[in-house]
Protein backbone atom coordinates (compact mmCIF):
# COMPACT_ATOMS: atom_id res chain seq x y z
CA UNK A 1 0.00 0.00 0.00
CA UNK A 2 1.68 3.12 -1.18
CA UNK A 3 0.08 6.04 1.79
CA UNK A 4 -1.51 8.97 0.70
CA UNK A 5 -0.64 12.00 2.69
CA UNK A 6 -2.45 15.24 3.01
CA UNK A 7 -0.80 18.63 5.03
CA UNK A 8 -3.99 21.01 5.48
CA UNK A 9 -3.84 24.39 6.28
CA UNK A 10 -0.82 25.22 3.94
CA UNK A 11 -0.82 29.39 3.35
CA UNK A 12 2.56 29.74 1.25
CA UNK A 13 4.06 29.17 -1.86
CA UNK A 14 6.61 27.89 -0.02
CA UNK A 15 5.53 25.51 2.60
CA UNK A 16 3.34 24.06 -0.26
CA UNK A 17 6.80 23.33 -2.41
CA UNK A 18 7.87 21.92 0.93
CA UNK A 19 5.08 19.21 1.79
CA UNK A 20 4.82 18.41 -2.08
CA UNK A 21 8.76 17.61 -2.15
CA UNK A 22 8.45 15.57 0.90
CA UNK A 23 6.34 13.64 -1.01
CA UNK A 24 2.32 14.90 0.10
CA UNK A 25 -0.14 14.00 -2.27
CA UNK A 26 -2.77 16.72 -1.23
CA UNK A 27 -2.45 20.17 0.18
CA UNK A 28 -5.59 21.32 2.39
CA UNK A 29 -6.32 25.40 2.01
CA UNK A 30 -8.68 26.28 4.81
CA UNK A 31 -11.43 28.91 4.09
CA UNK A 32 -12.49 29.71 7.37
CA UNK A 33 -11.95 33.07 8.96
CA UNK A 34 -11.73 32.32 12.77
CA UNK A 35 -9.42 29.68 12.09
CA UNK A 36 -5.70 30.82 12.28
CA UNK A 37 -4.86 29.07 8.64
CA UNK A 38 -7.20 31.09 6.85
CA UNK A 39 -6.84 32.01 3.11
CA UNK A 40 -8.75 34.53 1.30
CA UNK A 41 -10.52 32.74 -1.85
CA UNK A 42 -7.48 34.65 -3.69
CA UNK A 43 -5.24 33.37 -1.78
CA UNK A 44 -6.50 30.13 -2.01
CA UNK A 45 -6.87 30.49 -5.64
CA UNK A 46 -3.46 31.69 -6.23
CA UNK A 47 -1.74 28.80 -3.60
CA UNK A 48 -3.89 26.37 -5.91
CA UNK A 49 -2.55 27.68 -9.23
CA UNK A 50 0.57 26.89 -7.32
CA UNK A 51 0.25 23.38 -6.72
CA UNK A 52 -1.36 22.69 -9.97
CA UNK A 53 -0.51 19.52 -11.81
CA UNK A 54 2.04 18.49 -8.86
CA UNK A 55 -0.25 17.70 -5.88
CA UNK A 56 -4.39 17.20 -5.62
CA UNK A 57 -5.97 20.67 -4.07
CA UNK A 58 -8.34 20.26 -1.42
CA UNK A 59 -10.81 23.49 -0.09
CA UNK A 60 -12.00 23.26 3.25
CA UNK A 61 -15.25 24.98 3.98
CA UNK A 62 -17.20 25.10 7.33
CA UNK A 63 -21.20 25.07 6.74
CA UNK A 64 -20.67 27.70 3.34
CA UNK A 65 -24.29 28.25 2.16
CA UNK A 66 -24.95 27.64 -1.43
CA UNK A 67 -23.62 31.01 -2.54
CA UNK A 68 -20.43 31.38 -0.64
CA UNK A 69 -19.63 27.48 -1.86
CA UNK A 70 -20.54 28.22 -5.59
CA UNK A 71 -18.23 31.22 -5.63
CA UNK A 72 -15.61 29.38 -3.82
CA UNK A 73 -15.75 26.71 -6.51
CA UNK A 74 -15.27 28.98 -9.10
CA UNK A 75 -12.66 31.11 -7.84
CA UNK A 76 -10.41 28.41 -6.59
CA UNK A 77 -11.81 25.33 -8.57
CA UNK A 78 -9.72 22.70 -6.41
CA UNK A 79 -9.78 18.94 -6.80
CA UNK A 80 -11.67 18.26 -3.85
CA UNK A 81 -13.56 20.39 -1.85
CA UNK A 82 -13.99 19.04 2.32
CA UNK A 83 -16.66 19.79 4.63
CA UNK A 84 -15.72 20.17 8.26
CA UNK A 85 -18.96 21.82 9.60
CA UNK A 86 -22.73 20.44 9.85
CA UNK A 87 -23.10 19.89 6.82
CA UNK A 88 -26.17 17.53 5.71
CA UNK A 89 -25.46 14.21 3.19
CA UNK A 90 -28.04 15.41 1.23
CA UNK A 91 -26.53 19.03 1.02
CA UNK A 92 -22.59 17.43 0.17
CA UNK A 93 -24.08 15.05 -2.10
CA UNK A 94 -26.07 18.12 -4.07
CA UNK A 95 -22.98 20.12 -4.46
CA UNK A 96 -21.12 16.58 -5.76
CA UNK A 97 -24.01 16.30 -8.40
CA UNK A 98 -24.18 19.82 -9.41
CA UNK A 99 -20.17 20.43 -10.11
CA UNK A 100 -18.91 17.08 -10.23
CA UNK A 101 -16.02 17.77 -7.37
CA UNK A 102 -14.69 15.21 -5.22
CA UNK A 103 -16.32 16.07 -2.01
CA UNK A 104 -15.28 14.65 1.37
CA UNK A 105 -16.74 14.98 4.48
CA UNK A 106 -14.90 15.33 8.20
CA UNK A 107 -16.47 12.90 10.88
CA UNK A 108 -15.39 14.14 14.69
CA UNK A 109 -14.88 10.34 16.48
CA UNK A 110 -15.56 9.99 19.81
CA UNK A 111 -17.11 6.83 20.09
CA UNK A 112 -18.13 3.89 18.17
CA UNK A 113 -21.69 5.16 18.21
CA UNK A 114 -20.50 8.38 16.58
CA UNK A 115 -18.53 5.77 13.91
CA UNK A 116 -21.98 4.18 13.21
CA UNK A 117 -23.48 7.38 12.53
CA UNK A 118 -20.98 8.06 9.86
CA UNK A 119 -23.00 5.58 7.82
CA UNK A 120 -25.58 7.94 6.40
CA UNK A 121 -22.64 9.66 4.16
CA UNK A 122 -22.28 6.38 2.44
CA UNK A 123 -23.07 6.79 -1.34
CA UNK A 124 -22.81 10.76 -0.78
CA UNK A 125 -19.36 11.68 -0.20
CA UNK A 126 -15.86 10.59 -1.61
CA UNK A 127 -14.67 9.89 1.68
CA UNK A 128 -14.73 9.98 5.21
CA UNK A 129 -11.91 12.32 7.20
CA UNK A 130 -11.78 10.41 10.51
CA UNK A 131 -10.91 13.25 12.81
CA UNK A 132 -10.82 14.17 16.82
CA UNK A 133 -14.40 15.79 17.75
CA UNK A 134 -14.15 19.36 17.16
CA UNK A 135 -13.53 21.95 20.28
CA UNK A 136 -13.77 26.00 19.91
CA UNK A 137 -12.95 25.05 16.08
CA UNK A 138 -13.68 22.33 13.75
CA UNK A 139 -9.98 20.75 12.87
CA UNK A 140 -6.42 21.63 13.95
CA UNK A 141 -6.75 20.49 17.46
CA UNK A 142 -3.48 18.45 18.02
CA UNK A 143 -5.58 15.67 19.61
CA UNK A 144 -5.99 12.24 18.70
CA UNK A 145 -8.72 10.03 19.78
CA UNK A 146 -8.87 6.21 20.39
CA UNK A 147 -7.73 4.61 16.72
CA UNK A 148 -8.22 0.98 17.91
CA UNK A 149 -12.07 2.54 17.04
CA UNK A 150 -11.01 1.87 13.45
CA UNK A 151 -9.61 -1.45 13.59
CA UNK A 152 -13.26 -3.44 13.73
CA UNK A 153 -14.87 -0.42 11.95
CA UNK A 154 -15.87 -2.05 8.45
CA UNK A 155 -15.07 1.06 5.76
CA UNK A 156 -17.35 1.70 3.14
CA UNK A 157 -15.84 4.61 1.34
CA UNK A 158 -12.38 5.55 0.60
CA UNK A 159 -11.59 7.45 4.36
CA UNK A 160 -8.77 9.14 5.95
CA UNK A 161 -7.18 9.44 9.28
CA UNK A 162 -6.89 13.26 11.04
CA UNK A 163 -6.78 14.03 14.44
CA UNK A 164 -3.49 14.83 16.47
CA UNK A 165 -0.72 13.39 13.78
CA UNK A 166 2.81 14.05 14.03
CA UNK A 167 6.06 13.15 13.18
CA UNK A 168 6.36 11.00 15.99
CA UNK A 169 3.30 9.07 16.14
CA UNK A 170 1.89 8.79 12.39
CA UNK A 171 3.47 5.52 12.14
CA UNK A 172 2.22 4.03 14.63
CA UNK A 173 -1.12 5.48 13.45
CA UNK A 174 -0.99 4.15 10.11
CA UNK A 175 -0.08 0.40 11.66
CA UNK A 176 -3.16 0.49 14.33
CA UNK A 177 -5.82 1.64 12.02
CA UNK A 178 -4.35 0.65 8.34
CA UNK A 179 -5.35 4.04 6.95
CA UNK A 180 -4.88 4.57 3.31
CA UNK A 181 -4.33 8.40 3.85
CA UNK A 182 -3.16 10.18 6.75
CA UNK A 183 -3.53 14.11 7.44
CA UNK A 184 -2.08 16.68 9.66
CA UNK A 185 -2.19 20.10 10.42
CA UNK A 186 -0.91 21.54 13.78
CA UNK A 187 1.03 18.69 13.89
CA UNK A 188 3.81 20.08 11.48
CA UNK A 189 3.27 23.99 12.85
CA UNK A 190 6.43 26.03 14.89
CA UNK A 191 2.66 27.73 16.19
CA UNK A 192 -1.14 28.02 15.10
CA UNK A 193 -1.32 28.22 11.45
CA UNK A 194 3.04 28.65 10.96
CA UNK A 195 4.20 25.08 8.66
CA UNK A 196 7.51 24.23 9.93
CA UNK A 197 9.46 23.18 6.88
CA UNK A 198 11.55 20.58 8.96
CA UNK A 199 8.19 18.95 10.86
CA UNK A 200 6.51 18.85 7.21
CA UNK A 201 8.94 16.28 5.34
CA UNK A 202 9.81 14.24 8.92
CA UNK A 203 5.74 13.63 9.17
CA UNK A 204 6.26 12.37 5.27
CA UNK A 205 9.02 10.92 5.60
CA UNK A 206 7.49 8.62 9.32
CA UNK A 207 4.18 8.06 6.91
CA UNK A 208 6.07 6.33 3.72
CA UNK A 209 8.50 4.31 6.06
CA UNK A 210 5.44 2.13 7.10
Amino acid sequence: MTIQIKICGLSTPEAIDAAIEAGATHIGLVHFEPSPRHVSLDQAAQLREHARGRAKVVLLLVNADIKATSYAIGTVKPDVLQFHGSETPEWIALVREKTGVECWKAVGVRDAVSLEKSVKFIGHVDRLLFDSPAKALPGGTGETFAWNLLKAHEHKVEWALAGGLKPENVAEAIRTTGAPMVDTSSGVESAPGVKDMDLIRAFCEAARSV
